[in-house]
C-alpha cells in the first residue's frame, strides 16, 4: 500500500500531547503515514511544555514517555539536510516560524501536516488539517 508523506507541524504533537485518545493519535500511528519534521519540532515542544503538562494532566515522566513513543514515528531531519530549500521556503511561508516544515516539505515533494490556517495562504506546498486527513483515512 502507499504509504502517505507529510511533514508534522508541532502544533498536531502538542494536540496529541494533551489529547493522547483523540484522533490525532490515532493517525501519528497510522501505519499509512510517514511522519517528518525537522529538529526544530522539539524546540517548539520545549516551549510549550508547561502548557502541555497543564493541559494533558500528564506527570513530567508519562510526558517525557509519550513523547518518546511518537517521536519513534517521525523521521527526524537536521537543517543540513533541507538548508538548500530554506531560501524557497522563506518566500512563501506565510509564519516565519514555520519556514523549517516548507523547506522540508519542499526537499521531501510532501505536503504538510498542521492546524494553522494560516500556512494554506500559498499555493506551493499542501496543507493537511487534522479533520482533513481523518476524511482520507476513514
Amino acid at each position: 500500500m502507499h504509504k502517505m508523506k507529510l511533514v508534522v507541524d508541532a502544533n498536531i504533537i502538542i494536540s496529541a500531547l494533551i489529547s493522547s485518545k483523540g484522533k490525532t493519535c490515532d493517525l501519528i500511528f497510522n501505519d499509512s503515514i510517514n511522519l517528518s519534521a525537522p529538529d526544530y519540532l522539539f524546540e517548539e515542544l520545549k516551549k510549550h511544555k508547561k502548557e502541555i503538562l497543564v493541559k494533558s494532566g500528564l506527570s513530567e515522566s508519562d510526558l517525557n514517555l509519550f513523547l518518546a513513543l511518537i517521536s519513534s514515528r517521525i523521521k527526524m531531519a537536521d537543517k543540513p539536510e533541507f538548508k538548500r530549500h530554506l531560501n524557497e521556503a522563506e518566500k512563501i511561508t506565510p509564519d516565519p516560524n514555520d519556514m523549517e516544515y516548507f523547506a522540508l516539505a519542499l526537499k521531501l515533494g510532501c505536503a504538510i501536516w498542521s492546524n494553522d490556517k494560516e500556512l494554506k495562504k500559498q499555493n506551493k506546498v499542501n496543507i493537511y488539517s487534522t479533520p482533513e486527513l481523518l476524511k482520507k483515512f476513514e
